[in-house]
């Protein structure tokens, strides 16, 4: 094998030439007995002649470059942030017009965002949270200095003739003052200046042979707006209790990110219009992305200030719109094997790209090795994309992707075909590779009941689970007939065998007002797999209903027939930001605890036909990390819950990876090498009714405590990971929460096949909400640090739907490659 380190005897040898030119001549002063003086006099010498000959230098390659090509010399002269879009692209036209427009029309603007902010914003911020009752806006202004678009293009290709597609650069520099108060907490503050810039996307549609012609006026932004907020008094504020988990880079993450698709802001302007159908459409499709492999990597790890060279420990952020993913670090390696498989909801397109970068991880800032931006219109004409890809920004590098365009079919004839080709139609996990997407629109609720309290109306919210992912809805304040009106999506492994699991909730007292159970298959018998009703809830009124419009659609890669000599390539955009812009906006540090939203993708298998490589890079996978997608912020009315922000991965501490193909929940690498290793120690044997070992557990619930108990006794017989044995830990979750805080670990026992751990963990739920989870456990080898001997040595999920949970049982239970069929052996 290669080297880890290398020396670099030039620059050492150079770097010792230059050292001793340098410390010579002060030992010759010192040796003659002359003045220090003329050290200092040598040192200014140098420094003039330095600077004489550099600005010279610069001036002549500054000459050079216009002789030799003078629209190239004009771009590095002036900065491509001072130009505006019309500059760069021409299809981009200028609207002076529109600005005059919208310096006239400012002052009614500023009139209905004040509006805004007092009837709708302030109610809801005072009844988010009992220490805000007494919020209020004490001054809103805007300010003079309207909003500017530098740049408007308008799409005429690949649209629907029946809309219009516009993208607006925008750029707004306020000089607003907004103040707001707290007067039970004695507390002021307030935003002096404001500054947004992006790309904002308005649709027109649909159009109409009536006036005023255009049904409806949908906005958002495509990706997240840079935002800058200059706050007064923002300290005090922060220091309130239900605020005091927030900061100043969460709080701009929360506002951007609500801005961006699929959240967006329709306008009807007709009466006719399904406003419903224009606020959540239907996603264009879904983006399969086999993060496969990268090659010939610069090595950023450098020692005794660069004269040994090293290594780097690399790991991709992939973007599409506000879906954000991060793969595994694959440590001291320049050619990384990740080998995951992320989904992503592609809901416009021309507009949204594929956008990749790859990091050194490093203890305080990760360095740069490269980018990649891919159009999406041209994965959509060739279905499937299987390349190497060169990296913009850097000096070398290449990446292989895998690229599948999935489209949403609304009948069922193809289903069997597409379980076949990801292998759901054997296996009986509800997690993988998808193969449909359940989009649900929940409109409202009618005569729910008042929960704990008589006379009394609830705060209700809806739960959404299909498996192990579980979503919310907004909180409706006050009231028995809730409107909610919100999209969300699921991503599903088989319909033919999961359900759509929907419980309303009463947030201020925390109980169930009724819920309802939906076969997933019965949407399959559904005219265009769609069903529009009012759905009967169960343990609540006689007469409790939810409105609620359910569509399924089959994801199919439908492969274009293409000649034997056709060649194809997607088109590769150069970035647009520069590249220090574009680490800040991606790399991300700090892990959050999110929810789930409407456009997360699922963990998928990698068992696919490209994909059956085994390497030793794959097998320096760590221990599963909890899930980090960006979060859905229109689960609360207010988003000023600190465990209910959205946020970027700006301003993150400790890197997670997104659970792909290396989630332990689905069919891994982990769960793939497990398989591996038990052929290789079957060698011809039979192997006994517990080929992985078995582990001994105490589960009960304590009503007292209205927690959780789970007792870690013991494992025996686990399989050796290495010659001196195994380095065993227990890792459970209660799922479908799958957070870091929601771990729980063993400590780990060194070189043992029967480890003894005794430890006892809990879990805070109710025994009713208890008996609909699963208790996910998995032992792992922990391995040294820095080791490749990390991975999985079995699995285990344990329903807990038992009435016999309240008394609690010791069992031992047979650990299994995926968990998905656990008994108990004694």
């Amino acid at each position: 094998p290669p080297p880890l380190l290398s020396v670099d005897v030039t620059g050492l040898v150079s770097q010792f030439a230059r050292s001793f030119v340098l410390i010579f001549p002060v030992y010759v002063l010192g040796y003659l007995g002359l003045s220090f003086s003329w050290v200092l006099i040598a040192l200014c010498g140098l420094f003039w002649i330095r600077r004489h000959r550099g600005g010279k230098s610069s001036r002549l390659g500054r000459a050079l470059a216009f002789l030799e090509d003078e629209e190239e010399a004009v771009r590095l002269s002036v900065s491509s942030a001072d130009l505006p879009a019309w500059v760069h692209f021409p299809d981009t036209e200028r609207a002076e017009w529109l600005n005059k427009t919208v310096k006239q029309m400012w002052p009614f603007i500023c009139q209905f965002i004040e509006k805004l902010f007092r009837e709708t914003i302030e109610p809801a911020v005072r009844g988010a949270n009992n220490h805000l009752s007494t919020f209020s806006f004490t001054k809103i202004d805007i300010g003079h200095q309207p909003l500017r678009i530098n740049g408007v293009k308008v799409y005429t290709e690949n649209v629907d003739k029946r809309q219009i597609i516009l993208d607006l650069q925008i750029s707004f520099v306020g000089n607003c003052e907004i103040d707001l108060e707290i007067k039970r907490y004695f507390c002021r503050a307030g935003v002096k200046s404001i500054q947004i810039h992006g790309t904002m996307r308005v649709i027109l549609e649909p159009l109409i042979g009536d006036m005023p012609l255009i049904g409806a006026l949908s906005l958002f932004f495509l990706r997240k707006p840079l935002l800058e907020i200059n706050w007064t008094g923002l300290t005090n504020l922060l220091d309130v209790p239900g605020l005091n988990g927030l900061s100043d880079t969460i709080i701009l993450d929360i506002i951007s990110n609500y801005l961006v698709l699929p959240n967006r802001i329709t306008v009807p302007l007709v009466s006719e219009v399904q406003i419903a159908q224009l606020r959540f459409p239907i996603p264009k499709g879904v983006l399969r992305i086999h993060f496969i492999e990268a090659q010939d990597l610069e090595g950023k790890d450098t020692y005794l200030k660069g004269i040994v060279k090293g290594k780097s420990d690399p790991y991709g952020i992939i973007r599409v719109g506000n879906q954000i993913f991060q793969s595994k670090v694959i440590k001291e390696n320049l050619n990384p094997k990740w080998n995951e498989v992320y989904e992503a909801l592609v809901y416009e397109h021309p507009g949204q790209e594929l956008e990749i970068e790859l990091f050194d991880e490093d203890p305080d800032k990760d360095d740069f090795l490269g980018s990649l931006m891919i159009d999406l219109i041209e994965v959509e004409k060739e279905r499937l994309l299987d390349e190497w890809f060169t990296l913009d920004e850097v000096s070398k590098g290449k990446l292989h992707l895998k690229l599948e365009w999935l489209t949403l079919m609304p009948t069922a004839d193809n289903l069997d075909k597409v379980l076949t080709s990801i292998r759901a139609d054997k296996d009986q996990a509800n997690d993988g590779l998808s193969s449909a997407l359940l989009i649900l629109y929940l409109d409202s609720a009618r005569n729910l009941p008042s929960g704990k309290k008589i006379n009394s109306n609830p705060n209700p919210l809806v739960l959404l689970s299909v498996g192990h992912k579980a979503q919310e809805s907004k909180i409706r304040y006050k009231t028995n007939e809730p409107v909610w009106e919100e999209n969300f999506t699921f991503f599903v492994h088989n319909p033919k065998r999961q359900d759509l699991e929907v419980e309303v909730r009463d947030e201020q007292h925390q109980c169930s007002l009724g819920n309802f159970k939906l076969p997933l298959s019965q949407l399959l018998e559904s005219e265009d797999l769609t069903m529009h009703q009012r759905f009967h809830l169960s343990n609540s009124g006689p007469n409790s209903t939810i409105n609620m419009k359910i569509a399924l659609r089959v994801l199919s890669l439908e492969k274009q027939a293409r000649s034997p000599d056709h060649q194809h390539s997607a088109q590769v955009k150069r970035p647009s930001l520069s590249k220090d812009a574009r680490k800040s906006s991606f790399k991300p540090q700090v892990p959050v605890s999110p929810k789930p939203d409407s456009n997360k993708p699922v963990p998928a298998s990698p068992v696919t036909d490209s994909d059956k490589k085994t390497d030793a890079a794959e097998k320096s996978q760590p221990p599963n990390a909890s899930p980090q997608w960006p979060t859905d912020l229109s689960r609360s009315s207010s988003s000023l819950h600190a465990s209910n922000f959205s946020y970027s991965p700006s301003h993150l501490s400790v890197k997670e990876p997104t659970p792909s193909i290396a989630s332990d929940i689905s069919l891994p690498i982990a769960t793939q090498e497990l398989r591996q290793r038990l052929r290789q120690l079957e060698n011809g044997t039979t192997l006994g009714q517990s080929p992985l070992g078995q582990i001994q557990l105490t589960i009960r619930h304590s009503s007292q405590r209205n927690k959780l108990i789970v007792v870690v006794h013991s494992c025996r017989n686990l399989i050796a990971f290495s010659e001196e044995g195994s380095d065993p830990y227990v890792r459970m979750y209660l799922l479908p929460d799958k957070r870091r805080s929601g771990r729980r670990k063993t400590h780990v026992s060194k070189k043992t096949l029967n480890p003894v751990f005794d430890q006892m963990f809990d879990f805070s739920v109710s025994l009713p909400e208890v008996q609909r989870r699963t208790l996910d456990v998995a032992v792992k080898n922990s391995g040294g640090f820095l080791s490749k001997d990390k991975g999985l040595l079995g699995k285990l999920l344990i329903p807990l739907a038992s009435e016999e949970l309240a008394k609690g049982w010791t069992q031992w239970y047979d650990l299994t490659e995926d968990g998905t069929r656990p008994h108990g052996a004694s």
